[in-house]
């Protein structure tokens, strides 16, 4: 007669809940899986299936009772582990989103806004053909694909334990959120540029020639040199997106790395 002890049933509870619970964190938060289009039963059932494809690979856990209160400790670690790695990718389509939104902003279209199912939230015409080709990079390159390979590669090198991680690993977290204004600024930087000097130009005619109307001529000249700026910076945007893809993904292994390195 198979017999089946309390302790062995809390064992593979845990090692089933846990690993699925860093997952649905990632899923929550990571672009693509976090989208409002897709039902939240299918989220639960892809985080479900993956669980179930890791859950014996990952290393040995603590045999405990998962609802017990040290069980719960290691649940809302994992929670907030599989959280901060999707934050980490989101943080990459913010600082783009913010690139559109300053350019569109420099270019006069800040008062077209549309809503946007990534974030939920307004933003601007600009900000959201910046994000679609972001999210278009994102499939291209399989990068949803490498977040997963990321995720399931760190049950091996942050395994699931009852020890508490180091707050290190938060601040790194913290200081990747600042790329949102660095990046942001870099990528529309040139645009802003452009604008700038168009702006200028606006001023010097407007100075020689008094009877001109510049809110007549300015407005129209600026959106259709800020529209043929972007027309022709969207084919160099590809580099750039990549790289900043590439960093979003050497955080997520920093922050579930064994040894930290140093933060920048």
């Amino acid at each position: 007669m198979i017999s089946i002890t309390s302790a062995q049933l809390h064992t593979w509870i845990a090692a089933f809940i846990w690993p699925m619970t860093r997952i649905l964190g990632l899923m929550a938060l990571a672009p693509l899986y976090n989208s409002g289009n897709i039902p939240a039963r299918v989220k639960v059932g892809l985080s479900f299936l993956i669980a179930m494809i890791v859950a014996p690979s990952v290393p040995a856990m603590p045999a405990m009772d998962p609802m017990s209160l040290p069980g719960l400790l290691i649940l809302a670690q994992q929670l907030v582990i599989g959280l901060a790695m999707g934050l980490a990718m989101r943080i990459a389509f913010a600082a783009v989103e913010m690139a559109g939104t300053i350019t569109g902003l420099t270019m006069g279209l800040g008062f077209a806004t549309f809503f946007d199912p990534q974030s939920e939230g307004q933003s601007s015409a600009i900000s959201q053909l910046f994000a679609l080709l972001m999210i278009m990079v994102y499939l291209a390159a399989n990068i949803h694909l490498v977040v997963l390979s990321t995720l399931v590669d760190s049950f091996t090198t942050l395994p699931i334990s009852a020890t508490p991680f180091e707050g290190d690993r938060l601040k790194q977290a913290v200081a990747w959120g600042g790329r949102i204004f660095s990046s942001g600024l870099q990528l529309s930087l040139p645009l802003i540029t452009a604008l700038l000097i168009t702006n200028l130009a606006l001023g010097i005619l407007t100075r020689a020639a008094p009877q001109l109307n510049l809110f007549g001529i300015g407005f129209p000249i600026t959106i259709g040199a800020g529209f043929v700026m972007v027309a022709l910076s969207l084919p160099y945007m590809t580099t750039p997106l990549l790289r900043l893809m590439e960093e979003a993904i050497t955080t997520m292994q920093q922050f579930t790395a064994a040894s930290l390195p140093p933060i920048r």
